[in-house]
């Protein structure tokens, strides 16, 4: 049986109590200053979802794809008769997991294989879009107003389908062109995006998505790229990344029809003879048959200018009862110089016998 305390006792271990709780708020109200000193100073981190791309390397895959929603809206508006737009939404790194448990069961999974890369990428259109471009394909696309079914495609919605994921497969090609050679294939289509892991539920990936819109149509293009894919490139990928997409290769026939357009242009050419320095007197004093000394010899080469910038050293003459002038030398321009001077200073030199 438990002893009873005693009135003195009571009091004593009241007594003790309040002390402990006296020294405990100034302790506490310690803690709490110094945890308001590091607030501002503590960044919060998941570990969950490690942040394996830069910024930087983030600004640029938006560049980079920017210029292909624009691209791909053109080429759509184009095929569908129609007014489509391609309006890049966002650009995220997430885990795997997360990116597939946050897609519908049924849609258009696009699993394609980057020769130019070694690995997998994967290309995801949701149903409120896939039908109404369905649709319009077969015909349709006039009522306002579409009932998406819950369904998964069907052989020939697969097949016409296939058309816009090629268009989408080559203007990312081309926006990657001068990163890399991606080299798509499509090698799976699913409809349910649980059943494809062409990498751990964990691993990092970097989620583009765009946003298409047909008249009151929308819907959500998603492009994922695990970053084990695009990780020997990531040293590649910088600010400078963003106006890559415009570089094309020269045409030839467009290199012919512009060379032959400007030849046939009509430049202005001056031959100076001499040239001297007169003051307003002299001038206003000159009459018919003076004289004017200049400093310049008659044996001296002359200078020929094309649209006022000299280009050639001549000589005067006749030619078939006409005054002529023949061209000697071309004079070298400052950039001229500037060029050969950088590649005399560029050679290596050369090696000497022992």
């Amino acid at each position: 049986m438990a002893d009873i305390l005693s009135q003195t006792e009571v009091e004593s271990l009241l007594a003790a109590l309040d002390s402990g709780v006296q020294q405990a708020e100034p302790q506490a109200k310690a803690s709490a200053h110094r945890a308001e000193e590091h607030h501002g100073q503590v960044s919060v981190y998941d570990f969950k979802r490690p942040e394996r791309v830069s910024k930087e390397q983030m600004r640029a895959f938006q560049a980079m794809h920017d210029g292909f929603s624009r691209e791909f809206g053109a080429v759509l508006s184009g095929m569908l008769r129609t007014i489509v737009e391609v309006k890049l939404s966002s650009v995220d790194q997430l885990t795997y997991g997360e990116f597939v448990f946050s897609l519908e069961n049924m849609t258009c999974f696009n699993v394609l294989r980057a020769e130019g890369l070694d690995g997998h990428m994967i290309l995801d259109l949701t149903p409120s879009i896939i039908f109404p471009i369905v649709d319009r394909l077969l015909g349709g696309g006039k009522s306002a107003k579409y009932n998406i079914p819950n369904r998964p495609l069907t052989e020939i919605e697969l097949r016409l389908i296939s058309r816009i994921i090629e268009m989408a497969i080559h203007g990312l090609e081309k926006s990657w062109s001068s990163v890399c050679e991606l080299k798509l294939r499509v090698t799976q289509v699913e409809s349910n995006p649980q059943l494809v892991q062409i990498v751990p539920p964990n691993e990092v990936i970097v989620l583009i998505s765009f946003e298409i819109t047909m008249g009151e149509m929308r819907g959500i293009m998603n492009l994922c790229i695990p970053f084990n894919t695009i990780e020997p490139l990531m040293g590649n990928l910088s600010s400078d990344t963003w106006s890559a997409y415009t570089k094309r290769g020269v045409d030839p026939r467009q290199k012919l029809n512009l060379q032959t357009g400007v030849g046939k242009a009509k430049v202005e050419m001056v031959v100076g003879l001499a040239d001297t320095r007169l003051t307003a007197s002299e001038i206003m004093s000159l009459s018919v048959g003076d004289v004017i000394m200049t400093e310049k010899g008659f044996d001296q080469p002359l200078e020929v200018y094309v649209e006022g910038r000299p280009m050639f050293r001549g000589s005067a003459g006749l030619f078939k009862g006409h005054k002529a002038v023949r061209v000697a030398t071309p004079i070298a321009r400052p950039e001229d110089l500037i060029e050969a001077q950088l590649k005399t200073t560029s050679s290596p030199a050369p090696r000497t016998g022992s």
